[in-house]
């Protein structure tokens, strides 16, 4: 197993600022993450939480839209207005009782492989912004961590309900009103409409539509690519885990994480065949193969690649079944092939330091393209050909986005005399 080289803390750096003799209401002891149900948004906020250092005082608060059938299509709406449009069609069934689904607070089993929580609340802005402000004075201030377009309106109504009280990150771009929040922590590609080749892509009539519209201001914490749960922490902990499962294989190892095609990078089972062929010519320099599908991964995807090497004694498939070995994966591998379309991968393998190549770029447009040539540009990937020797180690500077925004958010605490204390 090639060394993880995972960004570490700058000396006499605790991820942590000096603590502030300001009593209990300046120390930060606890977080609340509001989370909306898909885990790439929830684990950048959980992972911020974790660069913090409070984790271990993490309360994981969701907001749920009504699901299946029709409301498979009204994702577009506001979950407000969602949610009481689902509550009207239900009336005109006959089905009130149904309201309560959605109306009580009510505890839902979360995969530990996702967060390490037992349970998770609904998501009430007035619930949590009434328990910040009765708990201020013995607990001190509240940091409410949020990512997601569905959580942008409960965390700026918590802020909104309790400014004196809270502190307010917003992960991803909300778009509009920055000021709602305290912190907004977002890749620089989120910024690509502004730039002069965006623009010129845009007519001209619909460039006021297009967000942002500004550039960034001091509220807003720019990044390379999305946060995430694989600190190095995290990956220590998952190579002991797994050490009897990964350690025995033949190195090097490859680690094929496969994700699915979005508007922004579209590819079907064209793709799959050419990374079928390139991996094919890859083989004789790789110890072992291990293959993983998302869930966005199409059957018409997975088929192929199951098709080309189910029976390769080199090459293990995971199925989906028993512990997912992604953790393991990232702390395991020497090398990567990931597809173009996930940007949460892609961050994650990038913060290794181990190479990893992308298979699709040239498929990805928009703001995913800038992404894209961001990561080459830093030398963190390489387009795969299939004309690679795995076993040749090549090295770049680890994405540090994870300890650089919990830097920046300690900064901004810091000027309202607030400190993060464990």
């Amino acid at each position: 197993m090639r060394p993880i080289k995972l960004p570490q803390p700058p000396s006499g750096f605790s991820g942590l600022p000096d603590f502030f003799q300001g009593g209990v209401s300046s120390a930060i002891r606890r977080a609340v993450v509001i989370g909306n149900g898909f885990a790439g948004s929830e684990n950048q906020s959980i992972g911020l939480v974790r660069a913090i250092g409070l984790f271990g005082r993490l309360a994981l608060y969701r907001v749920t839209r009504p699901r299946g059938g029709i409301n498979e299509w009204l994702h577009w709406l506001p979950v407000s207005l969602h949610k009481k449009l689902y509550f009207f069609m239900q009336r005109i069934r006959g089905e009130l009782g149904l309201q309560a689904t959605f109306k009580k607070q009510k505890a839902m089993a979360l995969s530990s492989e996702t967060s390490g929580l037992s349970n998770i609340l609904e998501a009430d802005a007035k619930h949590i912004s009434k328990m910040a402000r009765e708990t201020f004075e013995k607990e001190g201030p509240l940091l409410v961590v949020a990512s997601g377009r569905d959580t942008i309106s409960v965390a700026s109504s918590i802020k909104r309900l309790a400014p004196e009280n809270v502190f307010v990150v917003q992960i991803q771009h909300p778009r509009s009103h920055l000021n709602r929040f305290d912190l907004v922590i977002t890749p620089r590609h989120d910024y690509y409409p502004l730039t002069p080749h965006a623009q010129e892509q845009i007519p001209w009539f619909l460039r006021r539509w297009i967000t942002p519209c500004e550039s960034p201001g001091k509220n807003v914490v720019l990044t390379v690519g999305a946060l995430h749960q694989a600190d190095s922490a995290a990956l220590r902990s998952a190579a002991s885990t797994w050490h009897d499962e990964l350690a025995p294989v033949p190195k090097p190892l490859l680690v094929v994480n496969v994700g699915g095609p979005t508007k922004n990078c579209l590819y079907g089972a064209d793709l799959a065949n050419h990374l079928a062929a390139r991996l094919q010519n890859v083989l004789w320099s790789c110890g072992t193969v291990r293959i993983s599908f998302s869930r966005r991964t199409p059957e018409k995807v997975s088929d192929i690649l199951v098709r080309e090497f189910t029976g390769n004694p080199k090459v293990f498939i995971w199925d989906g079944k028993g512990s997912n070995p992604h953790m393991g994966h990232l702390a395991w591998a020497d090398a990567f092939v990931i597809t173009a379309d996930s940007v949460s991968m892609l961050s994650e393998a990038c913060s290794t330091g181990k190479p990893v190549y992308v298979v699709g770029a040239e498929r990805c447009t928009w703001k995913f393209s800038d992404f894209q040539k961001s990561l080459q540009d830093r030398g963190a990937v390489r387009p795969f050909t299939g004309k690679e020797d795995i076993s040749d180690n090549w090295s770049y500077p680890p994405l540090n986005d994870n300890i650089e925004a919990a830097s920046c958010v300690n900064a901004s605490l810091a000027k309202r005399g607030w400190s993060i204390h464990t």
